[in-house]
C-alpha cells in the first residue's frame, strides 16, 4: 500500500497549487463579483458542505474509497475550469457547489486512505507530511505567482486547472483499501454508527475542542490578519511577503508526530492550545507590526502541529468498519461548532477587532479545557 501513500502525497501537493491564491479575492472582483456577493456565495457553500457530509460518508463506504476520491478529484478538476472561465456570481456560485461535494466527498476519505496504508505506529507523520506538501504546493504556487504571472489572473486560473488535472490523473492509479471490518453497509449499520458517535459525549468534547482551535487559526489567520495588518501602517507588498512566510510556516506540520511523541499527548494538547491562546491575547493587546507578525506565526504554527496530530486521534476513536462515515459524522460536528464560531468573530470584529482577538483567546483556554477533560477520560478507561 506503499503507492497510496505516494499517490496521495502527489494528490495533495498538486491541489495546494492554487496559483490564483493571493489574489483570490482580487480575481473574483475583477470579473465583478462583490464581497458581499464572495461571503454569501461562502456561506453557501458552508451549508451544502453540512448537509452532504453524512451522505458522502455513507457512499463511500458503499462504493470504495478509490472510486470516491476518482470521482472527487475528477470534479475538483472541472470546478477550477469553471472558475477559470467564469465571469459573474452565479458562475462563481456553481464553483462553490461543486467544491462543497467535492470537500464533503473527500472528508475523511483522504486520511482513511492514508490511515489504512499505512503502519499504525507511522500514521501520524503520514498525516503530517500529507498536510505539509499541500501547503508546499501552495507556497511554490504563490512565489511562481509573484514572480512570473503577477497581474495575468487569467493565466493564474489556467496553471491552476493543469494542477488539479494532474492531481485527478494520479488519483486513477490508487490502489482500493478495504475497512478493517466487512460489512454490509444498510440503512440500520448507519444507525449503529450515528448513535454510537453521537452516544460518546466524550468525543463530542473533543471534536468541539478541535473546532474551537482550528476555527481560531482559520478566522484569524485568513481574514482578521490583514485588517492587523493594515492598522500596523504595512504596506500590500509587505502584506504579500508575510503571506509566503506564513505558508512556509505550515510546512512545519511535518514534524508534528515528532513533537507529540516526545510531550505525549497531554502535554501536547496543553502547549498547542496554550500557545494559540497566547497568540491571541498578543494580538489583542498590540499594534506593533513585529508583534502581529509573531502572532500570526506563533499561531500558523500551533495549527501546524495540531491538524496531524487530531487527525490521527480521530481515527485512532473510529471503532466501526465504515470509517468514512464516522469521520463524515465526525467532520458535520465541528464543521456547525465552525459556522457559529465563524458569524461571532465577525460580529465581534465588526465592533472591534480586539474583541475578535479576545473571543479566539477564550476558544483556545475553553478548548484545552475540553481537551484535558477528554484525555483524563481516555486515560481512565485506558489504564
Amino acid at each position: 500500500m506503499e503507492k497510496n501513500i505516494y499517490l496521495m502525497y502527489a494528490i495533495a501537493f498538486l491541489q495546494g497549487m492554487v496559483f490564483y491564491g493571493p489574489v483570490a479575492t482580487l480575481y473574483r472582483r475583477v470579473q465583478g463579483v462583490s464581497v458581499f456577493q464572495i461571503t454569501l456565495i461562502e456561506s453557501i457553500s458552508l451549508i451544502l458542505c453540512l448537509i452532504l457530509e453524512i451522505p458522502w460518508g455513507v457512499i463511500a463506504d458503499k462504493i470504495g474509497y478509490k472510486r470516491t476520491m476518482v470521482f472527487c478529484c475528477i470534479l475538483y478538476f472541472l470546478s477550477k475550469v469553471v472558475f477559470w472561465r467564469a465571469d459573474s456570481f452565479w458562475w462563481f456560485l456553481l464553483e462553490r457547489i461543486m467544491l462543497s461535494i467535492v470537500i464533503a466527498g473527500m472528508s475523511g476519505v483522504d486520511t482513511s486512505i492514508l490511515y489504512l496504508s499505512s503502519e499504525k505506529e507511522h500514521s501520524q507523520k503520514t498525516f503530517g507530511i500529507y498536510n505539509s506538501l499541500s501547503t508546499a504546493g501552495l507556497l511554490l504556487a504563490s512565489l511562481l505567482f509573484s514572480v512570473f504571472i503577477g497581474n495575468d489572473y487569467s493565466l493564474a486560473g489556467a496553471l491552476t486547472v493543469i494542477s488539479y488535472g494532474l492531481s485527478a490523473l494520479a488519483a486513477l492509479f490508487l490502489t482500493e483499501v478495504k475497512p478493517e471490518k466487512e460489512c454490509k453497509f444498510d440503512r440500520i449499520e448507519f444507525k449503529t454508527v450515528l448513535r454510537e458517535s453521537f452516544r460518546n459525549r466524550y468525543l463530542i468534547l473533543f471534536l468541539i475542542a478541535v473546532a474551537f482551535l482550528s476555527e481560531t487559526h482559520q478566522t484569524i489567520t485568513v481574514f482578521l490578519n490583514q485588517i492587523q495588518y493594515e492598522k500596523c501602517g504595512l504596506s500590500a507588498s509587505a502584506i504579500g511577503y508575510i503571506y509566503v512566510a506564513a505558508t512556509i510556516v505550515g510546512l512545519l506540520g511535518i514534524f508534528s508526530a515528532a513533537v507529540t511523541k516526545k510531550t505525549g499527548i497531554k502535554m501536547a494538547g496543553v502547549l498547542l492550545y496554550g500557545l494559540a491562546a497566547c497568540a491571541c491575547i498578543v494580538l489583542m493587546l498590540t499594534g506593533s507590526a513585529a508583534l502581529s507578525i509573531g502572532g500570526i506565526i506563533t499561531l500558523r504554527i500551533s495549527n501546524s502541529l495540531f491538524q496531524p496530530f487530531q487527525t490521527e486521534l480521530q481515527n485512532r476513536q473510529v471503532r466501526v468498519g465504515n470509517r468514512a462515515t464516522a469521520l463524515s459524522i465526525n467532520a458535520m460536528i465541528t464543521d456547525s461548532v465552525g459556522a457559529g464560531t465563524n458569524l461571532a468573530f465577525g460580529a465581534l470584529a465588526g465592533m472591534n477587532l480586539k474583541a475578535s482577538f479576545l473571543f479566539g483567546a477564550i476558544l483556545c483556554l475553553a478548548g484545552l479545557c475540553m481537551f484535558l477533560i477528554w484525555h483524563c477520560h481516555l486515560r481512565d478507561n485506558h489504564g
